[in-house]
């Protein structure tokens, strides 16, 4: 197993955790009894005083309407909306701000290329192909897609262990492909996508790429033109945001190419009832009011981020999943890991033997341990290893080894006291 820091975990760098941990708030908390260790973060990340402060700020200073007042306070958060984005920009190499597009998430913003650019350029006998192991935000927005189309979703299969089946991807694409959609990192297994090679494979037959980014954004830095990739999607809470706001980012011409799939306010140049003209980007996509207070919230969680040293976070985030996997599971009789691929970021899925998932989380929160249990919006790899779901645990970089012991120091009393 390989982690995406292994080659760089003997450097000297200095990461001091229990110097992060004070920057949360909601992690100094007990839970039921118990100090709470939180493991559920590929479902949301915990906020830092940054960024709480800077919500609290815009609603208690200069709250206000964007683009079109012209008083004091409107321009104060014009401007504040707009260094987000151009700070949002920066965070994953945009060539330009105005590719840049604000979403509710991740989800948002996949249906957005689906709705716009699947239903002008999707026809009868197209193929959109989507590994098997996605989020369900990436399967079913090309489902409707399709429907409408006359096109088709094709699964990529994926190996026993987690991992895209590369050869079995390159047998599919042809030039009936038209869009590969994938994640960077999955959500849940943990797999890290060969994302860079499946654009350059897509590429050759001519096909597009969108990747989903909300597990990634987080565990490792993004630049969008390295990557080559069409469409990259993200959502703020996984990247120590706030909710409810996220980030399309797409390439000039296609977006420019694409219609608006949202009718309204700021969205337009002009409107009659003879007909109405268009804003171009990024306003053509962006109806009505946006989170201002959330895209404030993530332009702080952006320069908290870029303030750390990225590869000691990167070292020491695998060093925790390393010694849950190493330490923790490997001695541990009865449980079963799933996803076993050789890049592996974030997230240990397993089970245990006789005991459901569901009864696992409810016992671990009895002490204080939050982590997930179900099929986490990812129905079909839970069908191919024939299983309903899975407990997750899913670490960020407040997570120390310490909470390691205690996750399976709780795993050991729950399987105590379900014997």
């Amino acid at each position: 197993m390989e982690t995406p820091a292994k080659n760089i975990r003997q450097q000297e760098r200095v990461f001091d955790v229990e110097a992060i941990r004070r920057d949360f708030p909601i992690l100094q908390q007990q839970v039921n009894g118990h100090p709470l260790v939180y493991l559920d973060n590929a479902a949301t990340s915990q906020k830092p005083n940054a960024v709480i402060d800077a919500i609290s700020d815009y609603y208690r200073g200069y709250n206000a309407n964007v683009h079109r007042g012209i008083h004091t306070l409107a321009e104060k958060a014009t401007a504040a909306i707009e260094n987000a984005r151009q700070s949002l920009a920066g965070f994953i190499n945009s060539p330009a701000p105005e590719q840049v597009l604000w979403t509710r998430g991740t989800t948002e913003a996949i249906n957005l290329v689906a709705y716009s650019w699947g239903r002008s350029n999707l026809k009868p006998g197209d193929r959109v192909l989507v590994p098997i192991l996605e989020h369900h935000s990436s399967i079913v927005p090309w489902q409707m897609a399709t429907e409408s189309t006359g096109a088709e979703v094709v699964p990529i299969p994926v190996t026993p262990g987690g991992e895209i089946d590369m050869m079995a991807l390159d047998e599919l694409l042809d030039e009936r492909v038209k869009m590969v959609a994938v994640s960077h990192i999955s959500n849940a297994l943990g797999t890290v996508n060969p994302v860079a090679e499946i654009v350059v494979r897509a590429h050759r037959v001519g096909a597009k790429v969108l990747i989903d980014g909300a597990q990634a954004v987080a565990h490792t830095p993004v630049d969008v033109q390295a990557l080559n990739c069409d469409f990259y999607a993200f959502s703020g809470h996984k990247m120590f945001g706030p909710t409810g706001i996220g980030v399309l980012w797409g390439r000039r011409e296609l977006l420019e190419a694409m219609p608006p799939w949202q009718g309204g306010g700021e969205m337009i140049e002009q409107v009659s009832f003879a007909g109405t003209s268009y804003q171009g980007l990024p306003y053509r996509f962006e109806a009505g009011t946006p989170d201002i207070a959330g895209a404030i919230g993530l332009a702080a969680a952006v320069d908290y981020l870029q303030h750390l040293d990225r590869v000691a976070v990167a070292a020491h985030e695998a060093d925790v999943l390393e010694y849950a996997l190493a330490q923790g599971a490997a001695a541990f009789d009865g449980l079963t890991r799933f996803g076993e691929a050789d890049h592996v970021a974030g997230v240990f899925s397993f089970l245990m033997d006789g005991i459901p998932p569901s009864d696992v989380g409810m016992l671990l929160d009895q002490q204080g341990i939050a982590v997930r249990t179900g099929h986490h919006c990812a129905q079909p790899i839970m069908a191919q290893y024939g299983i309903p779901g899975t407990v997750r645990a899913s670490f960020a970089l407040y997570n120390t080894r310490a909470e390691v012991d205690r996750l399976f120091e709780g795993l050991a009393k729950a399987r105590r006291m379900l014997r």
